[in-house]
């Protein structure tokens, strides 16, 4: 069950990965958010039970990225 604290993590981590993708790849905002959204990364993040979101967005962006470019999560 994701809480409302919980949210507001996932929330934070999120604002920061779509703008860490617009300054790596120069994406712009819709593209970022699509990329993010559908990636697996995101739905480990969204699981409660994985944790993800308790880590650092720098730490989750390393995951979104190996995905990115490989087509495979880390």
């Amino acid at each position: 069950m994701i809480t409302p604290e919980i949210q507001f993590q996932i929330d934070c981590v999120s604002k920061n990965l779509v703008t860490m993708l617009m300054e790596h790849y120069g994406w712009d905002m819709k593209q970022a958010l699509d990329e993010l959204y559908t990636s697996e990364t995101f739905d480990r993040l969204t699981d409660p039970e994985c944790g993800l979101f308790y880590e650092s967005p720098v730490y989750v962006f390393s995951f979104l990225q190996s995905e990115i470019e490989t087509g495979k999560l880390a």
